[in-house]
């Protein structure tokens, strides 16, 4: 079971040392976050790291979820490589967390030549021995969700149970083929980025410079995504819709992907106890009105 919100992890180890990361954490479960969501290449495993000296006694009210990374691009590939892959990443994440077991087990890319046969027969295998509860899929499309879910089924082995997409009202290409694929398939949605970057939270305006210090103004890759006419007219626009309701838009990003069917939890980040409480505190049910006027 996910908490609604869960916390996206990765800043930890990148904007915030361990001090800010722990008081991030203790945000979480004292607003009753139960989700940390990270990866092994956070923070190149200082993420994990930190969440596991943070936790301590409380590992147990949490589900843990993270990632292990593909094979590095220079490697060839040969029959077995993506498995030493995998139980390599998993030893490591559990050593970093702290932990006897994964909750959650993400491949964080799907291998573009290793057969998926290879990784779900590995994480078959975890899951057997304890080390991993549950496994899920990552920025997968709706063909490899169906041989992923075909292989599990012809093979008896473990079954991705979710798939973590980037999602949100100003990235919805998703819409046309991989939510449809994940519903049919019975996986939990699990969407990422629901603010885009920040785009959603109203803080960037048309016209005017990035705020000091925010991730448009850091990180230009961001920026060249979203920052453009067609963008600021819909933030507008849904800024419009927001206030027409007596609510703010950064209410509306998390509750119209709460809302939406198959959704499990929506990952949010942070960097402050102020944001995770506002995270938390969302609270808006739209009607169905709501959604047809937004869709």
């Amino acid at each position: 079971m996910l908490s609604a919100v869960g916390l996206g992890c990765n800043n930890f180890g990148m904007k915030l040392d361990q001090q800010a990361s722990a008081e991030v954490i203790g945000a979480a479960l004292d607003a009753g976050i139960t989700h940390l969501d990270t990866a092994e290449m956070y923070g190149e495993g200082r993420s994990e790291e930190y969440i596991g000296a943070a936790l301590g006694a409380r590992r147990d009210e949490v589900v843990i979820a993270t990632k292990f990374l593909p094979r590095p691009k220079d490697e060839p590939y040969t029959p077995g490589a993506l498995r030493k892959r995998i139980l390599e990443a998993c030893e490591g994440s559990l050593r970093r967390l702290r932990t006897d077991r994964i909750d959650l087990y993400y491949q964080h890319y799907p291998d573009a030549e290793a057969p998926v046969d290879e990784a779900l027969e590995t994480l078959d295998e975890l899951v057997r021995q304890g080390k991993v509860l549950h496994v899920a899929s990552s920025n997968v499309n709706a063909e490899q969700i169906a041989t992923a879910a075909n292989v599990s089924a012809e093979r008896s082995l473990v079954r991705f149970c979710g798939t973590q997409i980037e999602w949100n009202l100003l990235s919805r290409d998703v819409e046309r083929s991989t939510v449809p694929a994940e519903r049919e398939n019975g996986l939990g949605v699990v969407p990422y980025f629901p603010l885009a970057s920040g785009m959603l939270t109203g803080k960037y305006r048309r016209g005017s410079e990035f705020p000091a210090g925010s991730r448009f103004d850091a990180m230009s890759f961001f920026a060249d995504r979203f920052v453009n006419d067609e963008s600021f007219a819909r933030v507008e626009a849904l800024t419009a819709f927001a206030e027409e309701r007596g609510r703010s838009i950064l209410e509306l990003p998390v509750a119209w992907l709460a809302a939406q069917d198959g959704v499990a939890s929506v990952i949010t980040g942070a960097t402050t106890p102020d944001q995770v409480r506002a995270n938390a505190a969302a609270s808006w049910t739209l009607t169905s009105a709501d959604l047809a006027a937004l869709r």
